[in-house]
């Protein structure tokens, strides 16, 4: 089972190489159409510490021999899952306004469809989730804690400056203003 999870390990880096791809066409994209990219000092930390969680998730599992115990491993390869599908829902909804930098796209239009109905930043929600739950598909739990509380850190850094860019347009501010960060209202 550990070959079977390193290489999922393996997989989920392609996949972020894949959408760095992706990104770069949207930046080259949005560029043309007059959008700037914000200076954003965090995003190296961002992405040193996805391949992180990816390495040490791995490390972790071969050098501390973390067992693989089905009944962690089943709903956190659940939340796993889902926490993807979100995250390719976000992706699919956004199309070309889709980047891993920030991107001052309001002027471009405002996305309010797909998860966006209910909430500013479902994208983050998706990335926490799963860099919790990878790497405790195999109990790797110091990654698990130590990645997410990393991205959380990053996260409420880099969520200031997104939302200062977006929200200083108004008719972001009008359409989106009003919704929650993160978790839909109930009620």
């Amino acid at each position: 089972m550990t070959f079977a999870y390193i290489s999922l390990l393996v997989l989920v880096g392609i996949e972020r190489l894949a959408e760095l791809v992706i990104s770069r066409r949207n930046q080259r994209q949005l560029e043309k159409q007059g959008v700037r990219k914000i200076p954003e000092p965090h995003f190296r930390w961002m992405v040193l510490l996805h391949g992180s969680v990816l390495v040490c998730a791995g490390a972790e599992v071969l050098f501390l021999r973390r067992p693989l115990i089905p009944a962690l491993a089943i709903p956190m390869a659940a939340l796993f899952v889902l926490s993807n599908v979100l995250r390719w829902w976000v992706i699919g909804t956004l199309a070309g306004h889709w980047n891993v930098e920030v991107m001052d796209s309001a002027r471009v239009g405002v996305v309010s469809s797909g998860p966006y109905r209910w909430v500013r930043h479902p994208n983050y929600v998706g990335v926490v989730a799963e860099v919790f739950s990878l790497p405790m598909i195999h109990t790797a739990w110091i990654t698990a804690i130590a990645g997410t509380l990393g991205y959380l850190l990053i996260l409420r850094r880099r969520i200031k400056v997104e939302d200062g860019a977006l929200l200083a347009d108004p008719t972001y501010r009008r359409i989106m203003g009003g919704k929650p960060g993160f978790f839909p209202r109930l009620f």
